[in-house]
């Protein structure tokens, strides 16, 4: 059996402010194998973003260990964790979160120049044209649609080739349509690369596309 993707031990997250302390994730844990997908799902309010940051070395836990590819992303300096996520992880936001002064192009090349690859725009324009949008490569996502913009939002994410791609919901700000064409893309390129999917979602027929499901109930996993 294949070691874990993923490791999350026993995680714990508090806030503490003038008001007292606020337990946002108690206890949580879970393991992951390479190729899985999971959802991760849970009222709003419950934690599934705060575990999807700590999963991804973007926050820190109050307690617990978070091992990707076997590293303990805790044990080791910010600088370390940005190579890592660099070199392991991608990422797709509700938000599209693209630069809004770097065309189509220029936004997929961003992590593959971040990492020395030599034949970026080569490999950019190449994933952007398997999410289709080889006619759109100089476009600016101010005049890209919704849509179009978490296409270029997943050209990006995959185009590195991540062991992992954490999803937040991704068709949140999209229409009906346009979200299932979003999400087929997502499980088609995450099936073609063998990436692991962790996918935070209130969509149920979205997580039930998944492996997996981890439900998030006022901090801790339920059942």
């Amino acid at each position: 059996m294949s070691e874990p993707i993923i490791s999350v031990e026993h995680v714990f997250k508090s806030v503490t402010d003038s008001t007292g302390t606020l337990d946002i994730l108690r206890d949580i844990d879970f393991t992951l194998a390479p190729r899985e997908t999971v959802a991760i799902v849970g009222a709003s309010g419950s934690g599934k973003s705060t575990l999807l940051s700590i999963v991804a070395g973007l926050d820190t836990p109050t307690r617990g260990t978070v091992r990707l590819a076997g590293q303990d992303l805790f044990a080791i300096g910010e600088d370390e964790r940005a190579r890592l996520r660099a070199q392991k992880v991608g990422f797709v936001f509700q938000s599209f979160q693209l630069m809004g002064n770097l065309t189509a192009l220029e936004n997929v090349m961003l992590p593959l120049e971040l990492v020395g690859r030599r034949d970026a725009r080569k490999a950019a324009a190449e994933m952007l044209a398997r999410v289709g949008l080889d006619q759109r490569l100089g476009h600016y996502p101010k005049v890209l649609s919704g849509g179009e913009q978490q296409r270029v939002a997943l050209a990006r994410a995959f185009v590195v080739q991540p062991a992992v791609l954490l999803a937040d919901e991704p068709t949140g700000s999209l229409d009906f349509a346009t979200g299932e064409t979003v999400m087929q893309l997502m499980f088609d390129l995450n099936r073609e690369q063998g990436t692991t999917l962790v996918l935070v979602t209130h969509d149920r027929a979205i997580a039930a596309r998944c492996d997996r499901r981890i439900t998030i109930e006022a901090g801790r996993i339920a059942g």
